[in-house]
Order: structure tokens, then C-alpha cells, then sequence
């Protein structure tokens, strides 16, 4: 620990960025944490998920505030997206921190790929000109943060990365505003999450708070710009953001 001085200013420097594009995202910036610290500091899948959400946590909260200045979210509707990601999100961590790691990586990749695919076909789809996407009346949101809760429990970041899609293809949002409702939804099971990683010891704090502090000075720029761009091209981001994430998380 007497090297902090040595280490600490990487990690803040490495949570800034982080944090910048998981506000331009509406995803914490986590979901390249977990690549990053598996690869340069050798952390388990597990580890490196418990480790991110120290960053990931105070990150979404501060995103949510800022999302919800431009796009205001009734709190009766937060409040039950919120505890139904909640009642989720706790056994979907309980079940990560018992597989084992070549397990959950290799799920955490399938899922991305899954994700890449399916953005991309959006995009395309668009591009041709495709019938508007099918709208479900807002009583289906409860489903969103089902999906929000048990992928913010299971990876830690996967709230965020697949509940902006389905709301947006599914229930007719903006992308900006569908991350920040999105956001709503990962912010409580984020905290569950982390609870239940830190009980269960993978969570390296050492690591952890610099990133969450270098992430909290950068976040709202992330934030400020992903008002400012098209919808078309913050989705293309998305989709290259996460084909980078597999490329750092396939095995070598």
C-alpha cells in the first residue's frame, strides 16, 4: 500500500476516462472497467466485476441526476422500476459470485455479441428505411427493469447496456432519454449489487475508490454531449464501444 502515490494517479486518470463515456452512454462506464482491470492487473472476472462497481456506483447515480435535468422522470415511476430491479438484481448477484470465472466471462462475452448483433441490425435497418419498431404501451416498462436488474446483478453492467436498446426499440424513446431511464433502473440495483459482491469478498476497494473519484470529475461532460449528438450516430458509439470491449475480453 506504500506505493498509492505511484498507482492512484493511473487509476484516476483510467476512471476519467471511464466515466466520461459512461455518461456520453448512460452505462457507469463499467462495462470497459471489467476488460481493463482482468487484463492489467490479472483480476478475476468476479474481481473485476466487484471492483468496477465501486466506480459504477457513484457513477450512474450522478448520470441519472444529469439525464433526469433533460429528461424528467416521474418518481412514482422511478420508484417502482427501481424496486422491481432491486428484488431482481440480488439473487442475479448471488448466482455470479457462485459460477466460476471462465463460466461468467465467457456469458459476459456471448451476451455482447449478442448485443453488437442486434444494435447493429438496428442501425441498418434504419438506414433502409425499415417499418417504424413496434410500441408497447408504457405498462410494460416493469419487464425493462426485470432485464435491468438481473443483468446489473449478473455482470454487474449489463443493466444499462441492454435496457436503453428495448427501450427504445420497443417503447418508441429517444436514445438520450432511454439512458436516462435506463439509469433509473441500475442505479438501486447497483448499490444491491455491490453489497452482495462486497459480502461475498471480490471487491478490490484500493483500486476501486480512485476510479470512482476520477469518474465523478468527468461524468457530467459525458453527459453534457450526449444531448448534443444525433441519435443515429450516439447508437453507432454504442456498437463501437462494446466491439472494443469484446476485443479486450476475448482470451489471448
Amino acid at each position: 500500500m506504500s506505493t498509492w502515490y505511484v498507482v492512484w494517479p493511473g487509476m484516476l486518470l483510467l476512471g476519467a476516462a471511464l466515466g466520461f463515456c459512461g455518461g456520453l452512454l448512460g452505462i457507469g462506464g463499467g462495462i470497459l472497467a471489467i476488460p481493463v482491470l482482468a487484463l492489467w492487473f490479472g483480476m478475476d472476472q468476479s474481481v473485476a466485476q466487484g471492483t468496477a462497481l465501486v466506480m459504477i456506483a457513484p457513477n450512474v447515480v450522478i448520470a441519472f441526476w444529469r439525464y433526469s435535468q433533460h429528461h424528467p422522470i416521474a418518481l412514482k415511476l422511478a420508484a417502482s422500476l427501481g424496486l422491481i430491479s432491486i428484488l431482481v438484481s440480488y439473487p442475479a448477484a448471488r448466482l455470479a459470485v457462485s459460477l466460476d470465472n471462465a463460466t461468467l466471462r465467457w456469458i459476459f462475452i456471448g451476451f455482447l455479441l449478442w448485443l453488437i448483433a442486434y444494435l447493429s441490425w438496428q442501425l441498418y435497418a434504419r438506414r433502409a428505411g425499415d417499418a417504424p419498431p413496434r410500441i408497447l404501451p408504457a405498462r410494460w416498462l416493469p419487464l425493462v427493469a426485470v432485464v435491468a436488474g438481473a443483468f446489473s446483478g449478473l455482470f454487474t453492467v449489463g443493466g444499462g447496456t441492454v435496457s436503453s436498446p428495448m427501450l427504445v426499440r420497443l417503447f418508441g424513446y429517444r436514445q438520450a432519454a432511454a439512458q436516462g431511464l435506463a439509469l433509473c433502473m441500475i442505479v438501486p440495483s447497483s448499490l444491491v449489487a455491490m453489497a452482495t459482491y462486497t459480502h461475498a469478498g471480490v471487491v478490490n476497494w484500493w483500486l476501486g475508490f480512485p476510479m470512482a473519484i476520477g469518474g465523478l470529475t468527468t461524468i457530467s461532460h459525458g453527459v453534457a454531449l450526449a444531448q448534443k449528438l444525433p441519435d443515429r450516430k450516439l447508437r453507432g458509439i454504442f456498437v463501437l464501444f462494446l466491439i472494443v470491449t469484446v476485443a479486450l475480453m476475448l482470451p489471448k
